[in-house]
């Protein structure tokens, strides 16, 4: 049976972490872009987290909530992309499906997890033993990319890439150092692959 590489994107490079530790066997190697994997102080973690809250993240989900998310989008977009421009593509970007209330809750939730699961699956990176290619942009200005050089310590056999002039959505704006990440890792190991990816 073949064996998955998983790619992860800033939350999903957690979920492609516990996926590797939980079932090693089916993961021929990671490729982890632009993670957060250690606890640290996040304000945004605060200010985001409460409409995860029962009752009263229903109460902001379905009234203050989609009306602040709409006003900051833009602002969203420049910070995750930054330094680069948002790509044209996203001009067109549905946003009305990013502030749904079913959309905001479940953000929130992510957000309120976020720290506490890096601190579970922190005492466990070390034990991955498929190849892991860690990338990151330079310039993240959501994550910083000391989270990856940091990873790139404790996994010794990793490779780390942190990507000049690149922020956040480094899968994005610099495609080819993501694909040459899977190439990379690929080549690793010959056993028939397939690539998944967690975002």
């Amino acid at each position: 049976m073949p064996r998955a590489i998983v790619l992860g994107h800033s939350w999903g490079t957690l979920v492609a972490v516990a996926l590797a530790l939980k079932y090693p066997h089916k993961v021929q190697a990671l490729i982890l872009a632009s993670g957060y994997y250690f606890p640290n102080a996040r304000a945004d973690v605060l200010i985001l987290s409460p409409p995860a809250i029962p009752l009263i993240g229903d109460l902001l989900s379905h009234t203050i909530s989609p009306i602040l998310s709409r006003l900051m989008w833009p602002f969203l977009l420049r910070k995750i992309f930054g330094p680069r421009q948002v790509p044209r593509k996203f001009k067109g970007f549905p946003e009305e499906m990013a502030v749904r209330p079913s959309q905001i809750r479940a953000g929130a939730a992510e957000s309120a997890l976020m720290i506490p699961s890096v601190h579970t699956l922190r005492k466990d990176y070390r034990q991955l033993q498929m190849p892991v290619a860690i990338v990151a942009g330079a310039e993240d200005r959501l994550i910083e990319c000391e989270q990856s050089a940091k990873l790139h310590r404790d996994i010794s056999h990793s490779t780390l890439r942190c990507v000049p002039n690149t922020g956040h959505m480094v899968h994005q704006t610099a495609t080819a150092e993501i694909m040459s990440a899977i190439d990379m890792v690929a080549g690793q190991n010959r056993r028939p692959a397939v690539v998944a990816s967690a975002a």
